[in-house]
């Protein structure tokens, strides 16, 4: 697995099917790692995060996903019980693995629908 897009592929799917070892996988060991979340990350805790959110909500869908060249850009919908929270990841992808992850959540919507997601 080599290409942006089968990367980027293969990590989404992973989080999103609650299989955070097979994403870890794809994440190279000195990946930068961000959000918008407000406390620090690191992909033990990304990685967390997904999978409560996997685990919390009825359904992700992938809204848009685009790849050029070594970067990506992907749209969630994460749809729970009480709303829909929406993330942009914009991954970096360096000799097969993910080398930099940026993620932007609506951080209003999950106060609102995910409460206490970050509460671990």
């Amino acid at each position: 697995m080599s290409g942006t897009a089968e990367v980027v592929a293969f990590y989404a799917q992973s989080w999103i099917n609650r299989d955070t070892g097979a994403a870890r996988r794809v994440i190279a060991p000195d990946a930068g790692i961000a959000w918008n979340l407000g406390q620090p990350v690191d992909d033990e805790e990304l990685l967390d995060v997904l999978g409560r959110v996997a685990a919390f909500v009825d359904a992700v869908t992938i809204v848009s996903v685009t790849c050029t060249g070594e970067r990506a850009a992907l749209l969630h919908d994460c749809a729970g019980p009480f709303g829909t929270v929406r993330l942009a990841e914009f991954l970096e992808v360096t000799d097969g693995r993910i080398s930099d992850i940026r993620q932007l959540w609506d951080v209003t919507a999950v106060r609102r629908y995910f409460p206490g997601l970050l509460d671990g």
